[in-house]
């Protein structure tokens, strides 16, 4: 029987997780009231470290308001559980206790009988790190993961939460730098969108600013010309990048409208960055999971760089639209998808269900709580789908031809 839940939010802001948390307590509020709820704040930090906040009535009665906010309520932070000397190192363990035990044993003390975890794949493998360890260890708790990440990247999972928004959010973002073409003659505009092994949501934002694109009124004779607002290059790290054959067809979009517009996924030619660097002595900067940080890298420099001598750029602008995107307020898709899979949560919960929700690729695209096992990180974006192709087509890109295994 489920007396108390504990609930978490981790990893970086997707627009989903305030309006995550508040679905969640409106199902247990409308199936089961009677059941306490807590928050961990700042994810597994939080856990670590009892640090908490009790859901009351209040909030209870006002959980509806959480779903017009982005960011997070509670708070998030990187915190990989199986990395003790990261945990030491920060504080949020003593020297020679392992993170797993005393995230256990934190649960069992605050009396916790199932555990909620939002977050993207390394949120929700350490949740998987932390169930395995639970059973293992017989403790007798249930954990339930929803799948947050804006450039949709967690197999088997068909959609995650926040992803639609975030590329509506770049979107909106594009409309305003790309404004700036003409701030300058011969000007190279390179947006930046997040995505460290995926290129969806680089696509997914290029193909949302096309659409808006199609709903304005151009007037060419006085320089309001979409040739100039266009997007002229999409860039991906599935996709094989010819430097010298696209600075070819770039110059002459550059000689020809003044000016060039480029959509570049943060992951795009990272592999062939961090070499450099790393060839010329340089310390790679990572993270608690190993991941590259990527904004010491900065690969919109680098492509800035690489292409703006070849394209005769005279002003070059490289912006980022990661933060003004992860941490919007879910829109209307978003909202619907949240709202099913918080109650399916909260059902998976109460008959101690565990896994991560989601649309199950693998069987036939069913929302259902899947096996902690099979969630991964790093799901490549399929460049073969057909609006991808219509996208490139549009702007005059040749087909996109997948890269080359990283290491090679």
């Amino acid at each position: 029987m489920v007396k108390k839940v504990a609930l978490l939010t981790a990893g970086g802001f997707a627009p989903c997780l305030s309006s995550a948390v508040g679905g969640l307590i409106e199902r247990y509020t409308q199936l089961a009231p009677e059941v306490e709820i807590i928050a961990y704040r700042y994810g597994y930090q939080g856990l670590l470290q009892g640090d908490s906040l009790v859901v009351t009535d209040a909030v209870r009665e006002h959980a509806g308001r959480l779903h017009a906010f982005g960011g997070s309520p509670v708070g998030n932070s990187r915190v990989k559980l199986t990395n003790a000397a990261d945990c030491v190192k920060r504080g949020l363990v003593a020297e020679g206790v392992d993170p797993l035990q005393a995230a256990a044993d934190r649960l069992t003390e605050d009396g916790i009988d199932v555990l909620h975890t939002i977050g993207g794949d390394d949120t929700n493998t350490t949740a998987a790190d932390l169930a395995a360890f639970l059973a293992e260890h017989d403790y007798d708790l249930t954990v339930v993961g929803l799948p947050k990440t804006i450039d949709n990247d967690v197999i088997p999972i068909r959609q995650s939460l926040g992803a639609w928004t975030a590329a509506e959010q770049g979107a909106r973002f594009a409309e305003n730098v790309i404004a700036e073409h003409n701030s300058g003659s011969r000007m190279l505009i390179v947006h930046e969108v997040m995505g460290r092994s995926c290129g969806w949501l680089t696509a997914a934002t290029a193909q949302a600013y096309r659409e808006w694109l199609d709903t304005r009124a151009w007037l060419p004779e006085i320089g309001l010309d979409r040739d100039a607002w266009e997007v002229h290059g999409v860039y991906l790290p599935e996709a094989e990048l010819d430097l010298d054959t696209e600075a070819e067809r770039l110059r002459t979009v550059m000689d020809t409208v003044g000016s060039v517009n480029l959509f570049v996924s943060e992951g795009a030619g990272l592999s062939t960055i961090v070499a450099d660097l790393e060839r010329s002595g340089q310390e790679v900067a990572r993270d608690p999971f190993g991941h590259v940080k990527i904004d010491k890298v900065n690969p919109g420099q680098w492509f800035a760089g690489q292409f703006a001598e070849l394209l005769g750029a005279e002003k070059v602008l490289v912006q980022k639209s990661g933060y003004f995107s992860r941490s919007a307020a879910a829109n209307d898709a978003d909202l619907e998808l949240i709202r099913s899979m918080t109650d399916l949560a909260v059902d998976c919960a109460m008959r101690g269900e565990p896994g991560v929700i989601g649309h199950d690729e693998e069987r036939g695209d069913e929302l259902r709580a899947i096996e902690f096992e099979r969630i991964k990180g790093g799901k490549p974006f399929d460049i073969t789908t057909p609006w991808f192709g219509e996208l490139l087509s549009g702007i005059g890109q040749p087909p996109a031809q997948p890269a080359p295994p990283a290491d090679h």
